[in-house]
């Protein structure tokens, strides 16, 4: 039978914990009890866990053996900000598929409301990650920063990095093609390539923006010939390059 998964609030090297919103949740709705067993994610690695005890809103457990789990593939997503339901969405689905990171960018075109309110949203958008990660079972939470202007989210991304701007007007280089392109290099050692996708807002990049991430080395690639929503766009290029990666 499969455990369920819990991630730890604070860890040790012999116990873990759970408080507010998971403990709340395993105390009354699963009515949690001493001896009851779990694994718990503590850090990047999972555990067979133990409840230990339960003290007040907050469980400890006592950290038995480690399970094997996989690693969260090396996939940063820039993604745009857009309307905040179907940008929830869109994390809560590519945090399933496995990517490590999203960056939220204000893009020209995002809208102005959306923009003043985004760094509202940071912890919203992190707790709906967690959660996803948890229902997933992944033994580990993406990371999601605070909203930067475009131009520094072009700039970012370590210089080895392969970093790839999905853009309707490219036609000639796909996206499956350029990640094959980046695996196949000569020098790529055991570990996989780290991977940057870049996802325009509705209405797409401007020019000036698309000359920014020229101009910082980012490479212009094609989903395909349909005109895809910038949810759809982020699922189905995070789907495309961890199918090359697993």
């Amino acid at each position: 039978m499969t455990r369920r998964r819990w991630i730890a609030d604070s860890w040790d090297e012999a116990t873990a914990s759970l408080t507010g919103e998971q403990a709340t949740h395993l105390i009354r709705v699963l009515r949690a009890e001493a001896g009851m067993e779990f694994d718990v994610v503590a850090g990047s690695r999972v555990w067979h866990a133990v409840i230990a005890g339960i003290t007040g809103d907050a469980v400890r457990f006592n950290l038995v053996a480690e399970v094997k789990s996989d690693p969260a593939l090396p996939i940063t997503l820039l993604l745009s900000v857009f309307k905040f339901d179907r940008m929830e969405w869109a994390i809560e689905k590519v945090t399933e598929i496995g990517v490590e990171r999203i960056v939220p960018a204000i893009a020209r075109r995002t809208e102005k409301h959306l923009a003043q309110a985004a760094a509202n949203r940071v912890e919203r958008w992190r707790r709906i990650a967690r959660e996803a990660a948890q229902q997933s079972r992944r033994s580990d939470v993406p990371l999601i920063d605070d909203p930067v202007p475009m131009k520094a989210a072009a700039r970012t991304g370590a210089s080895d990095a392969t970093r790839l701007l999905l853009a309707e007007q490219e036609r000639t280089t796909t996206l499956r093609h350029a990640v094959e392109e980046s695996l196949a290099q000569p020098d790529l050692t055991a570990e996989l390539p780290s991977l940057w996708l870049a996802v325009g807002p509705e209405g797409g990049w401007t020019a000036e923006e698309e000359a920014l991430f020229d101009s910082e080395g980012w490479k212009a690639v094609s989903l395909g010939p349909r005109i895809l929503r910038a949810e759809t766009a982020a699922i189905t290029a995070s789907s495309v390059v961890a199918s090359l990666l697993e």
